[in-house]
């Protein structure tokens, strides 16, 4: 009993003589040396700048927070990347035969919605007029734009405003009207009319298109001379000639004017 009550005072009179030591810490049952050194590094690491580092590192990239939405539009972006460069390269291989086909598949589709529009829900599509409109397209505007727009751009090889301007009137002044005319002669004549009929519906339908057409294309020919590149400029202009080809196919599906007879 004596030698037991010894031993507590002599660990109480230890204790006394030592600074406290947290026993719960591992490290501080070591060596004190590793504790000195634990503290150090915990001071550096919060401090703020090492703090934001840290941080930094376990933020999450934007590129990973995007990927499945990327991942599901990426096979769109390849087909629309992979048709514009087949279309591009067919251009600079078959630029006439591109470009009348581009003409063609515009004036079946502005055919189509002129008759979808007018018609009535009992009528049924005149197919025969569509080829008419096809026919047009692939044999005579397609080519033609094709020359026409490598002539500008020979004569007036620059892409400064006057030059716009002055290849904006070329094609107001000669163009527009030459293929406006030769567009309702020929639906007139696959349509059967004699000359005299042509011309009587040239005489009734040509001024109010060109003046209707002088409110449309000065924009659109100002865009495609100044801004589109002239291998480029037939297919803008089939673009744009969408909406114009829809009145015009309506302007020739009028019916015919009593002919001047002697």
């Amino acid at each position: 009993m004596s030698g037991a009550l010894c031993r507590n005072a002599t660990i109480t009179r230890l204790l006394q003589k030592q600074s406290f030591i947290d026993f719960t810490d591992p490290i501080n049952r070591i060596h004190p040396f590793l504790r000195n050194q634990t503290q150090t590094q915990a001071r550096e690491y919060f401090r703020f700048p090492n703090v934001i580092r840290k941080v930094k590192e376990y933020e999450i990239s934007p590129s990973l927070l995007t990927s499945s939405f990327s991942s599901s539009t990426s096979t769109a972006s390849f087909w629309k990347v992979g048709f514009v460069g087949w279309y591009l390269g067919m251009v600079k291989s078959w630029p006439v035969l591109t470009k009348s086909v581009t003409s063609s598949l515009i004036y079946i589709a502005a055919d189509l919605s002129s008759q979808t529009i007018l018609k009535s829900f009992s009528e049924h599509y005149d197919l025969v007029r569509t080829l008419r409109m096809a026919g047009y397209g692939m044999l005579i505007l397609g080519p033609s734009l094709h020359f026409w727009f490598n002539l500008m751009s020979k004569l007036f090889p620059k892409r400064d405003l006057i030059t716009t301007f002055k290849k904006m009137a070329m094609g107001q002044l000669l163009y527009g009207p030459a293929m406006t005319v030769v567009f309702f002669s020929s639906n007139a004549h696959l349509q059967g009319e004699s000359v005299e009929e042509i011309v009587a519906r040239l005489k009734r339908d040509l001024l109010p298109t060109m003046l209707n057409g002088v409110m449309y294309w000065p924009l659109c020919d100002f865009i495609t001379f100044r801004f589109i590149p002239v291998h480029l400029q037939p297919l803008v202009s089939n673009s744009f000639s969408y909406l114009w080809t829809v009145y015009m196919t309506y302007m020739a599906s009028l019916e015919k004017p009593a002919a001047i007879t002697s």
